[in-house]
C-alpha cells in the first residue's frame, strides 16, 4: 500500500515504462501520486507510488488502470507487435487503445488527458506515422476530457528508440550515404525539456484543450544532425550523397544497421520526408523554457547513456513480450452509414454472417445474437454477446467456445466506433488457436480476415462509398 499523502493529485501515466515516461515520473513525483501503468506486476518504486498492470486493448483493465486518476497522460504508440500475430495497421491499434484510455479517463472523472504527439506539416499527406499521431490526439478528445497536446519532432534523450538508431548509425557505419530525405529540415527537441513542458501543462486550466508545437532553437536537417553527433562522438564520418536510396529503401538499410525491428524502423522512416518544423513556440514562451539546443541535448543525452554501468544501456527497440505467447489480434477498420452505430452494425453482422457463407458453413443466430459458425464435425466458434459491457458505440462479444479455439476468458471480439463515431472498428483480441500454429497462419486467420473485408464492404456499400 501507498504511503502518499491523499492531498496530492493523482496522475496515470500510459508508457511509463518509456524513456519519456520514466523521466517525467521522476519529475512529478515530489508533489503528485504517480501511477504508472505496465504490462505486468511491478513494485513501487522512488517515483512511482503504484504500478498498474494494464492491457491498454482491453476497455476492462483500462477502466481499472485509471480509477482514481485525476489527471492522465498519455505516451503510448502501438508500432510494435502486440501478439503473435497482428492482423491490421498499427494506426488502427493506436485508435483501440487511445480511445479505450479516453473512456476510462472519462468514467474515472480525470481532469485533464495530456498528450506527447508528434510535429505535423500543414498542406502535406502525412505519413501513416504522423497521421496515427493526429488520429490519437482526436480519439483522446472523443469523450469530453479536456486534452493538452505537445506536438514534438525527434525527442533526443538516452533510451529513445529514434535517438538510439541516430548514434547507433554513426558508430557502426565508417562513411554514410544520405539519400535526399536527409536535406530534410527538421527540429529536434531535448528529453529534458519535454518533461519540463508536460509537467508545466500538467493541471493547468489554461492549457487545457490546448495543442502546442515544442522543439529547441535549433532547425536543421538529418545530415547535419549525423555529422553533429559523429563530432560528439570524435568520430569523422564521410556522407556522400545519393539520388537513388529511396525511403522505402532506407528502412532496410537503418534496420540491417542498427538492428531495430522492421515495425519500428518502417513508420519512423517513412516519416523523414516530411519537414518536422515547429509552427510557433508559445508554450515554451510562457514556460520560460526555450530548450537547449541541438548540441546540448545530444551532449546530454551521450553523457547520460555514459554514464550507464556498463551492459545497462538501455534497449529502446526490444520484440514486443507478446511474441513468445500463441495470442491473435486484428483490427480492420470500417465505415458506418451515416445515422448508424455500432449496435446497429452488431446487428447487421449477425444477419449477415450466415448469407456470407451460404452453403460452405452454417452460422446460427440465437435471439440474443449468439452466433455459432457449425460444420457436420460440430461447434467451430462460438460468439456469445456480452451486454453488460456494450454500450451503443461498442459492441462486445466473448470467443466462448469451438473446436478452432482454446478456452480463455479474454478472447473477444468487438465492433466500436471511433473518430466522432463515423469509423468502425472490427477486432478480435487475445484470440488463442487450438490450430497448430502453421496450420492456423495458413489457413483460419487469412480466412478471418477476408470474412472481415467482406463485411467492410458490404457496410461501405450500405453506406453508399466505394469498397
Amino acid at each position: 500500500m501507498s504511503t502518499e499523502p491523499a492531498s496530492k493529485p493523482a496522475v496515470v501515466i500510459a508508457g511509463a515504462t518509456g524513456f519519456v515516461g520514466r523521466a517525467l515520473a521522476h519529475a512529478l513525483a515530489p508533489d503528485h501520486r504517480v501511477i504508472g501503468l505496465s504490462r505486468g506486476e511491478r513494485a513501487p518504486d522512488a517515483d512511482v507510488a503504484e504500478w498498474r498492470a494494464c492491457d491498454l486493448f482491453s476497455l476492462l483493465d483500462a477502466e481499472r488502470a485509471l480509477e482514481g486518476a485525476d489527471l492522465a497522460v498519455y505516451l503510448v504508440h502501438s508500432m510494435m507487435p502486440s501478439a503473435h500475430l497482428t492482423q491490421g495497421s498499427f494506426r488502427d491499434f493506436d485508435l483501440v487503445c487511445a480511445d479505450n484510455f479516453a473512456r476510462a479517463a472519462k468514467r474515472a472523472g480525470a481532469r485533464q488527458i495530456v498528450y506527447l504527439g508528434g510535429l505535423t506539416p500543414a498542406g502535406e499527406r502525412l505519413s501513416a506515422h504522423l497521421a496515427s499521431r493526429l488520429e490519437v490526439e482526436r480519439a483522446l478528445g472523443g469523450y469530453g476530457i479536456p486534452v493538452t497536446t505537445l506536438r514534438a519532432g525527434l525527442v533526443i534523450g538516452a533510451g529513445g528508440s529514434s535517438f538510439e538508431m541516430l548514434r547507433l548509425l554513426v558508430e557502426r557505419l565508417p562513411a554514410m550515404l544520405t539519400p535526399a530525405w536527409t536535406a530534410t529540415r527538421m527540429q529536434p527537441i531535448a528529453l529534458d525539456d519535454v518533461v519540463a513542458l508536460l509537467r508545466f501543462v500538467l493541471g493547468r486550466p489554461e492549457c487545457f484543450g490546448q495543442g502546442y508545437d515544442v522543439g529547441s532553437p535549433d532547425v536543421l536537417n538529418y545530415r547535419e544532425l549525423l555529422a553533429l553527433t559523429g563530432s560528439l562522438l570524435g568520430l569523422e564520418r564521410p556522407m556522400y550523397p545519393v539520388p537513388f536510396l529511396s525511403v522505402g529503401l532506407s528502412r532496410w538499410w537503418v534496420r540491417l544497421v542498427t538492428g531495430a525491428p522492421l515495425d519500428l524502423v518502417g513508420p519512423l522512416v517513412e516519416s523523414l520526408e516530411h519537414e518536422m518544423v515547429a509552427g510557433d513556440l508559445r508554450l515554451q514562451t510562457l514556460a520560460q523554457r526555450p530548450g537547449l539546443t541541438a548540441r546540448a541535448a545530444l551532449e546530454r543525452a551521450l553523457a547520460d547513456e555514459r554514464a550507464r554501468p556498463a551492459g545497462k544501456r538501455p534497449i529502446a527497440f526490444r520484440p514486443a513480450s507478446a511474441k513468445a505467447d500463441r495470442r491473435v489480434r486484428s483490427v480492420q477498420r470500417m465505415t458506418l452509414p451515416p445515422g448508424r452505430d455500432a449496435a446497429w452494425a452488431a446487428d447487421e453482422y449477425v444477419r449477415w454472417l450466415p448469407t456470407y457463407f451460404g452453403g460452405l458453413l452454417r452460422v446460427d443466430v440465437d435471439a440474443d445474437r449468439t452466433c455459432r459458425f457449425r460444420t457436420p464435425v460440430g461447434t467451430l466458434l462460438q460468439l456469445t454477446p456480452a451486454p453488460a459491457r456494450s454500450t451503443p458505440d461498442r459492441q462486445l462479444f466473448y470467443v466462448t467456445g469451438g473446436l478452432l479455439a482454446r478456452p480463455t476468458k479474454r478472447a473477444r471480439f468487438e465492433l466500436r466506433q471511433v473518430l466522432d463515431g463515423s469509423v468502425l472498428l472490427a477486432a478480435i483480441h487475445d484470440f488463442e488457436p487450438r490450430l497448430p500454429w502453421p496450420v492456423y497462419t495458413l489457413t483460419q486467420a487469412p480466412f478471418h480476415k477476408q470474412v472481415m473485408t467482406a463485411f467492410g464492404r458490404h457496410l461501405a456499400r450500405s453506406a453508399g462509398a466505394a469498397p
